[in-house]
């Protein structure tokens, strides 16, 4: 530490980089301690300070350094997409305003379904440092929403003239007082604010059989859900022999296909395993499950359906997976894709009511929790108008939720009216997109038809322009479809063919859930059919709206 008798300096926690090799450090501060000391002047010694690091470059300033600002109009707990939406939306309605997202990761903000998509499938072999990739319409963009530059720096929080939004990284929320409008973080600083938005979205959820196996195991284990997940999945996936996925829905599947595609060139052994039939065996009909199955096998996965995990245990630096019917497992790692469990730690110090049967914090039609505090993306439990009270774990979900309540934040008061879409991609070649309550146990009715080379999401992608989809189409509505003329094919045609085709989930005979799949940019015709919620005499019919029968 170099001491002036009225001016102390922790220089040593700045990390410069000079111009010539000379590195910066705290014994450098303590060499030139004395030199300073003959400045007994403020202004001369801040002189000499500037001189002197006038041939360095700043890299950058830890957080301790930063100043955190004591007062937010609009705080933002979480850094991820709603957190975003949020922001922007904040923004749009209020061109002044300084909004503050706290986050505990280290990034901007950014979209999360690359991380299980598109970024495996890159030719860059630096894409872990770039987070750059192509989309399947072969057009470029990064991970991050946004650049650097769109971000104020939170030291120029309170004094930025025309507001702005600032990020606080590796910063985390640990306390609400609700009464006193204001936040504790976990460095001990309070931030007071006049609206705030939870967006805190959910943490993935372990295997008990792993959390108690011991440190080797769970060293070896990978939760993904965060961008440092996929670069330590990827680092592994390149410097071991074989990797086995638990869990067969949508996050399981699309990693293990994008694994199982690298395993044709590296020689990488992939497993999958589920305690269901098949794979999205809790989503879709035991025969589309089946396909499914099928089709993650062709891509290089070794499959092992109706596995329930009894121990797992590391012996001869190996992983061993000892399953309930006595089947053995042996692997390197881990991928442990067993759902989310809603992030709702400030529940308790806030005082503020969880679902007890979907998780989550409750909230009313306008997203709010409190008067002035609102909750969106996966950590919201919300009341759907046609289909009850749900909460939902996907993008699409997160942006327009995002998106209300930043409207509501700024005296909107609009209800949650919309349905949100998701989609899955095993691949380029092979997607579907969701919408409403899409649950096995539902009876269901499926109409099929002949794909053809543009009914895939490369070419879905190539004809809207853009690789996160719901971008494209959440602000669509659905206008009157032109009906296709073409017949459908008979049964015998597309029989164990499910190249297309929309499937429809009913409850007391009235769709409540449809899936499109290999059917794209026709999810606005989707959200009406559940938004009208009528009973359909000939779901054939209603299938046509659809015109999987076009060539």
């Amino acid at each position: 530490m170099i001491r002036h008798p009225s001016l102390s300096l922790k220089l040593w926690q700045i990390v410069v980089r000079p111009k010539s090799s000379f590195s910066w450090s705290e014994e450098a501060g303590r060499h030139n301690s004395d030199t300073f000391s003959c400045f007994d002047n403020h202004f001369k010694h801040l002189l000499f300070l500037f001189e002197y690091f006038s041939h360095y470059t700043v890299d950058s300033i830890p957080a301790s350094l930063k100043k955190i600002p004591s007062h937010a109009p609009y705080l933002l707990i979480g850094g991820g997409t709603a957190s975003f939406a949020a922001a922007r939306s904040i923004r749009a309605r209020d061109p002044g305003a300084r909004v503050l997202i706290v986050t505990d990761e280290p990034d901007l903000p950014y979209m999360r379904p690359p991380l299980s998509k598109e970024l495996w499938f890159s030719d860059d072999p630096t894409v872990t440092e770039t987070l750059r990739f192509k989309q399947w319409n072969g057009k470029e963009r990064s991970i991050y929403f946004q650049p650097p530059s769109f971000y104020i720096n939170p030291e120029e929080f309170d004094s930025a003239e025309n507001g702005g939004v600032a990020v606080l990284t590796d910063k985390k929320v640990v306390h609400m007082d609700v009464r006193g409008n204001k936040v504790k973080l976990d460095d001990d600083t309070e931030i007071s604010y006049d609206k705030c938005l939870i967006a805190t979205g959910g943490v993935p959820r372990n295997l008990q059989v792993i959390e108690r196996a011991g440190e080797e195991v769970i060293r070896r284990t990978t939760l993904f859900r965060k961008i440092e997940d996929f670069k330590s999945l990827d680092k592994a996936s390149r410097n071991i022999k074989s990797i086995t996925i638990i869990g067969g829905g949508f996050l399981g599947s699309e990693l293990a296909c994008a694994l199982g595609r690298r395993c044709k060139t590296s020689g990488l052994e992939v497993l999958q395993m589920f305690p269901e039939k098949g794979n999205m065996g809790k989503v879709l009909p035991e025969y589309l499950s089946n396909w499914t199955t099928e089709k993650v096998k062709r891509e290089g996965v070794k499959i092992i359906s109706e596995a329930l995990v009894k121990s797992v245990t590391y012996k001869d630096d190996k992983l061993e997976i000892q399953l309930k019917d006595g089947r053995l497992v042996k692997t390197d790692h881990i991928v442990a894709a067993v759902g989310l469990e809603p992030n709702v730690d400030l529940a308790k110090s806030a005082g503020l009511e969880v679902d007890s049967d979907f998780g989550g914090y409750r909230v009313n039609a306008e997203l709010q929790a409190r008067s002035n505090i609102w909750v969106a993306g996966d950590a919201a439990c919300f009341y759907d108008i046609r289909l009850g009270r749900r909460r939902v774990e996907h993008h699409d979900h997160a942006v327009v939720s995002g998106r209300l309540a930043g409207e509501n934040m700024t005296g909107a008061s609009k209800p949650y009216w919309h349905q949100s879409m998701f989609w899955s991609d095993l691949g380029p070649d092979v997607g579907y997109e969701a919408i409403g309550i899409v649950d096995s146990s539902l009876p269901t009715v499926a109409v099929f038809a002949k794909a053809t080379a543009k009914d895939t999401p490369k070419a879905a992608t190539e004809k809207s322009g853009t690789g996160i989809r719901s971008e494209s189409e959440t602000e669509d509505t659905a206008t009157s479809p032109v009906v296709s003329a073409t017949p459908a094919p008979s049964e015998q045609q597309h029989k164990d063919d499910y190249g297309k085709g929309v499937i429809f989930y009913l409850r007391d005979k009235v769709v409540v859930g449809i899936i499109l799949w290999n059917v794209f940019n026709r999810m606005p015709i989707a959200r009406k059919i559940i938004k009208d919620g009528e009973e359909h005499a000939d779901l054939n019919e209603v299938a046509k709206l659809f015109n999987i029968h076009e060539d």
